[in-house]
């Protein structure tokens, strides 16, 4: 099982959130659980490379 980090926050009754690597793309769910389930689908999409130019985020290290 591979892990990946989320964002996410609560808009009245909605969860959204957006993977880390992947800001780019958002998604929205009524519960927390379901919110998950829509960024492991996104993640699933985006690495599929049926997308093309998916935009990354990165961390670099400043010397």
């Amino acid at each position: 099982m591979n892990k990946t980090k989320f964002i996410y926050w609560q808009e009245e009754d909605m969860f959204l959130g957006y993977l880390d690597e992947f800001p780019d793309y958002m998604t929205q769910g009524e519960s927390l659980e379901e919110l998950k389930e829509n960024l492991e689908d996104i993640y699933h999409e985006v690495t599929s490379g049926n997308i093309p130019s998916v935009r990354r985020a990165a961390e670099l290290d400043i010397a």
